[in-house]
């Protein structure tokens, strides 16, 4: 009877340190994460939380409900490298960058180039796509050529790389909320144009064989866009983390996969 007891004191004893063991490990493994959030400075611990437009296909849309699109796709993977969830933040393009300013979210990954102007305030990560600029106007315009746009009406919207553009070659830009309605006013010939990225184009043309909207390329008038993840300067090591990230998705060949995939074609070499 006592050496029965006993084997079920040590028995008991047993199972109580493996228990406290695998709650020792748990707790070592929840300290490393939430240990190498705090140093990212993450919003959520463990979450990559990504702001976007969501309405702008194929970059970032909703298709039954629920949020896809190449930079979908490419946040979901960039978390997965960084050991975090994503998450997405839907917001107008228009005061999306804003966000990251009062902290709506760690990172806005949303077909931004980077330009001279953003560089003084913003980091961006390295490139995942390499943007050519287009001209759509009505196949009954005259326009020839990108440069003859001075003077006339082109649809942007107001903070977009595309609307400096379009104020730098002289024309007038007619503000609107994003790409399709940009689209829709050129259609409707209430404007002249939009400029927009042959990306973006690729996607619309694929949807709308029989538009009566034709292209003009920039060519030099234009130079070639970097587009880059974009965080605030509290950001660096977190904006390190997302190019590696990045790089390694290129080498190992997802940037080219996803872009065959949403674009057509590769758009994410130079």
């Amino acid at each position: 009877m006592q050496k029965w007891v006993k084997q079920l004191g040590i028995l008991a004893l047993g199972l109580a340190l493996a228990v406290t063991l695998t709650a020792c490990g748990k707790s070592s493994s929840s300290s490393r994460t939430s240990a190498a959030s705090s140093d990212l400075k993450l919003q959520q611990s463990g979450t990559l939380t990504i702001g976007l437009e969501g309405t702008f296909k194929p970059y970032s849309y909703r298709k039954n409900g629920q949020l896809t699109g190449f930079e979908v796709d490419l946040g979901k993977a960039v978390a997965k490298k960084l050991g975090l969830k994503a998450k997405f933040v839907p917001t107008k393009f228009d005061s999306l960058i804003a966000g990251l300013d009062v902290n709506k979210y760690d990172v806005v990954i949303n077909d931004i180039a980077e330009t001279p102007a953003r560089e003084k305030k913003y980091l961006f990560s390295t490139p995942y796509i390499y943007s050519k600029s287009q001209l759509a106007v009505k196949k009954s315009s005259d326009i020839k050529k990108i440069t003859e746009i001075k003077g006339t009406k082109i649809a942007q919207t107001t903070t977009s790389n595309n609307a400096a553009d379009a104020k730098r070659l002289g024309a007038t830009v007619t503000p609107t909320d994003g790409f399709q309605q940009s689209i829709d006013l050129v259609s409707q010939g209430r404007v002249a144009g939009t400029i927009n990225s042959r990306e973006a184009f690729y996607a619309y043309f694929k949807q709308n064989k029989h538009t009566a909207i034709r292209l003009i390329d920039a060519g030099s008038a234009i130079k070639t866009s970097k587009i880059g993840a974009i965080f605030t300067k509290k950001h660096s090591k977190l904006q390190k983390q997302v190019s590696k990230a990045i790089q390694e998705l290129r080498q190992d060949g997802t940037l080219t996969k996803l872009s065959k995939q949403y674009f057509g074609g590769d758009v994410t070499q130079k």
